[in-house]
């Protein structure tokens, strides 16, 4: 590689990519205010992603929108060095809570990490990549990106993530989302209810059925959903219900082997009510996390430098076994997604107060020290990588 750059130049990277960050300060949390006010649930975020583009793009990125025929997501690139690195930006938010997840956060993150890389590329030796990625919660973005060939040669993934206070390592567990709908009969609840087949009372069978499972589950397993519709009148037997429903373990060979033990729980409840019971997977199975060692070493030691704390254990650290489809690209890229506090703490993530902690001046400083730190970060691998033996880079 004819562009290496001797690693005592690191700490003028480091402050050039800081300086820039600092620079764009504005735009930055213009722009997570903007996607705060104006929330957009999964593939439905067509101003998110836009908007979330045209800050890099103002900046000089090359950004190809509807990439790889996903109309919200993009690819937004500067540089042209040997080692690539990519920013998951996320933009989703969810049905009734807004940016409850911090979405608005990840994507100011992610996008100023790549426009402090930017200053850097040629000097550094990268490739800057941003990517808008839709349906996090719960669509499986990611995954559909992967399955077209997105992220394939990058050297470093990473994002970082709200959370009530920062967390070093993320350990999202996989997870199978499905579409649970039972058909039943109709019938008048008082004057023929005999002639009803009951598609709500499937459901109450198959919950208590899972909740008898509980006991004989494994501590890191995970079922929880929701009826979304079970009739419509109280003097009216439903004939059909539906819900979604979420199922978590370890990994996925775990998540494989307990599937039809759930599954069986939702056929109890279409066998006791002569119901018919239709299971829909409503995105491929998000997989557990894979983390980089040394990329997190990388990142800790940069988010302390601007003055972060990690907390190790209580309550306030249990966001780190949600699950994310960053997992699916963490089988095939080396990656990191650690935990960005926001000082909310009770108030966590998927609560709708949390949205409200995701802007102000606390969220503010996170948004700057989480894009600073990630750039620092994949400066520090990289040029790790340009200086080994081989001068290869570890895939």
């Amino acid at each position: 590689m004819n562009d290496t750059i001797p690693l005592e130049q690191a700490s003028a990277q480091k402050h050039e990519a800081q300086q820039a960050v600092q620079a764009h300060s504005g735009a930055l949390i213009a722009l997570s205010q903007q996607l705060y006010e104006h929330p957009e649930p999964a593939w439905q975020e067509v101003e998110s992603a836009h908007a979330v583009a045209a800050v890099l793009e103002d900046a000089g990125f090359s950004v190809e929108r509807g990439y790889l025929g996903l109309p919200t997501a993009f690819r937004a690139v500067a540089g042209s060095g040997q080692f690539r690195v990519g920013l998951m930006a996320e933009y989703d938010a969810l049905p009734g809570l807004g940016h409850a997840c911090g979405h608005n956060l990840i994507s100011a993150m992610s996008a100023g990490a790549g426009l402090a890389l930017a200053e850097v590329a040629d000097t550094a030796g990268l490739t800057v990549e941003v990517y808008g990625t839709p349906a996090e919660e719960g669509g499986g973005g990611k995954i559909d990106l992967l399955d077209r060939g997105a992220f394939a040669g990058l050297d470093l993934a990473m994002m970082a993530h709200p959370a009530p206070v920062d967390v070093a390592e993320a350990v999202p567990l996989a997870v199978a989302h499905w579409h649970i709908a039972y058909t039943g009969r109709t019938a008048h609840a008082a004057a023929y209810p005999t002639l009803a087949v009951n598609a709500a009372d499937a459901f109450t069978i198959a919950q208590v059925a899972l909740g008898l499972l509980r006991q004989q589950l494994p501590a890191s397993v995970r079922v929880h959903g929701i009826v979304t519709n079970a009739g419509t009148a109280p003097n009216a037997i439903p004939g059909s219900s539906e819900g979604r429903w979420y199922v978590r373990a370890a990994t996925l060979e775990q998540l494989e082997e307990l599937a039809p033990r759930v599954m069986a729980c939702f056929e109890a409840g279409a066998l006791a009510t002569g119901c018919t019971l239709e299971i829909t997977p409503e995105s491929k199975p998000y997989a557990e996390f894979r983390t980089d060692r040394e990329a997190l070493d990388a990142y800790v030691a940069n988010a302390t430098a601007l003055g972060r704390t990690f907390a190790s254990e209580g309550p306030s650290t249990t966001m780190a076994s949600a699950s994310t489809d960053m997992g699916n690209v963490s089988q095939l890229v080396r990656a990191i997604h650690p935990y960005i506090g926001v000082d909310s703490y009770p108030v966590s993530n998927h609560q709708c107060e949390f949205a409200d902690h995701c802007v102000g001046p606390v969220a503010e400083r996170t948004l700057l020290d989480g894009a600073t730190a990630l750039a620092w970060t994949a400066l520090d691998v990289a040029a790790t990588a340009q200086h080994r033996p081989d001068n290869a880079v570890r895939n």
